[in-house]
């Protein structure tokens, strides 16, 4: 019997199940992780017309479906393709819910799969330029404000929902309370000093007030360091202390208090969404 794999030289061709939702997509660079797409129906392969990307994280609940679900209109009314990515539990132990969200786990740079994630849409579709948006919500929020600290290159702009423990920008303090080895615990750079030209937005509900998630004790290993709960007792003071910290390194920040929403990520889409229309326009205007 042959090989039915497709030889690496044959050109890609957009098909029907590759515009609207689209499956998940095994990543090529480590099968482990994978990712689904909304691409607008009208998107022709032979054109020329140029896609913003738009890249969502999905919380400890895992819907990235239902998170890329949640953006289709938006990204027919604004000709953008949408990239939201799973990482999976259990990838190292079972019960691992965390992995992702300090950006490495065992063999795992979540933030470099990532950049993969969207190299691998590059080459299948025209996207605008490299940069993107991002946003993540509790879980996903943890992912984007670390990767804006890694990565700020590669952002149009960055919202961060309701994470439940923060890193500060403050390199005196230790990671992941502060920047202090954070390069290290990654094992390459970080780039602090070019987030002051990235968008962001912090958002979070006015009734995410619940602490029984987010109060760490000593046993808490991935996330324990001395000062970690000092940040803040709820989401919304910790995303106030991370919001601070932000604009204090030249950070222009949008603070959205999200009235009557609690720790629920459909209650702020309408506001993520109203600030990446803020970029995307002011991206496309002469």
């Amino acid at each position: 019997m042959t090989d039915p794999a497709r030889p690496d030289d044959a050109p890609y061709r957009i098909g029907y199940y590759d515009k609207g939702p689209t499956p998940f997509f095994a990543l090529q660079s480590d099968t482990r992780l994978s990712y689904c797409l909304y691409v607008p129906t009208d998107y022709d392969p032979d054109g020329e017309q140029t896609y913003p990307l738009i890249v969502l994280c999905h919380g400890t609940e895992r819907w990235p479906a239902h998170y890329r679900d949640n953006f289709s209109d938006f990204a027919k009314q604004h000709q953008a393709i949408v990239l939201a990515p799973l990482f999976p539990w259990n990838l190292f132990f079972v019960g691992d819910s965390e992995n992702y969200k300090l950006l490495k786990m065992g063999d795992i740079r979540f933030d470099l799969a990532l950049l993969s994630m969207v190299d691998e849409v590059a080459a299948r579709y025209r996207l605008r330029s490299s940069k993107f948006l991002l946003h993540g919500f509790s879980g996903g929020g943890h992912f984007t404000h670390r990767f804006l600290y890694a990565h700020p290159e590669r952002l149009l702009g960055a919202s961060i929902g309701a994470p439940g423990v923060v890193t500060l920008c403050d390199a005196t303090l230790d990671y992941p309370l502060g920047l202090k080895g954070m390069a290290e615990f990654l094992g390459g750079p970080i780039n602090p000093d070019g987030i002051a030209h990235v968008p962001v937005q912090c958002v979070v509900g006015s009734a995410d007030t619940d602490t029984w998630e987010i109060t760490l004790t000593p046993n808490e290993t991935m996330y324990w360091v001395p000062g970690i709960n000092d940040t803040g007792r709820t989401r919304i003071e910790r995303l106030r202390s991370l919001a601070t910290s932000l604009e204090k390194a030249g950070c222009s920040v949008r603070f959205d208090l999200v009235d009557g929403v609690d720790h629920d990520q459909d209650g702020i889409v309408p506001t993520v969404q109203s600030f990446f229309a803020d970029i995307l326009n002011a991206e496309v205007k002469p």
